[in-house]
């Protein structure tokens, strides 16, 4: 996770923004350093920020936000993908396996609660949000991810306001770190 968030850290200091963080977009090599792949739906970011599609991002790891249907997005949108893929590794399964927008928004919302003006200001005017969706009260979080010792760091990542989200340089100075220490090998499996 140290070296993803250090490539994030890298692209959004030079104001790029991935918008697609996903398992197959990661690649590992034999001394088990991490490469950011796939930079096709990458773009540059400005103050103030200008509209985007929010045709990006695969679907598993894309951002309340997008799916709301925002055109304003920004370094929050990647550090949720990047939330959705720590939680993959812990879970050794998808976080939320959604199989359309809407399948997607209410395994996001059954799982952190269903988001509102006290959680996440704004959210009723996002042009997607309706009144009538579903209300899950309390978070529904996996037991195997609230035992994790990244908890917090996770919560951190998953937050429903965007720009409430952990940097992913803070992410790097995370207590989750404190003990970090580099592998200097990782035998992968050799093909057959």
């Amino acid at each position: 996770m140290f070296q993803m968030f250090d490539a994030i850290a890298f692209c959004h200091t030079n104001r790029i923004l991935h918008r697609d963080l996903k398992p197959q977009n990661l690649l590992v090599d034999t001394l088990g350093n991490i490469k950011l792949a796939d930079f096709g739906l990458a773009r540059a970011f400005n103050m103030p920020m200008r509209a985007y599609t929010h045709e990006v991002v695969t679907l598993w790891y894309r951002a309340p936000e997008i799916l709301l249907g925002t055109k304003f997005y920004g370094t929050g949108m990647d550090i949720w993908s990047l939330g959705c893929i720590f939680a993959e590794m812990i879970m050794k399964r998808s976080l939320f396996p959604g199989d359309s927008e809407i399948d997607q928004l209410y395994r996001i919302f059954r799982t952190l609660g269903t988001p509102d003006e006290n959680n996440w200001p704004g959210v009723t005017q996002l042009p997607d949000y309706k009144g009538k969706f579903p209300k899950w009260e309390k978070p529904n979080i996996p037991d195997i991810i609230v035992k994790h010792e990244a908890y917090e760091l996770f919560k951190a990542m998953v937050i429903y306001e965007p720009n409430r989200r952990i940097s992913a340089k803070n992410a790097m100075l995370h207590r989750y770190f404190d003990n970090l220490e580099f592998v200097k090998q990782v035998d992968l499996p050799k093909e057959t």
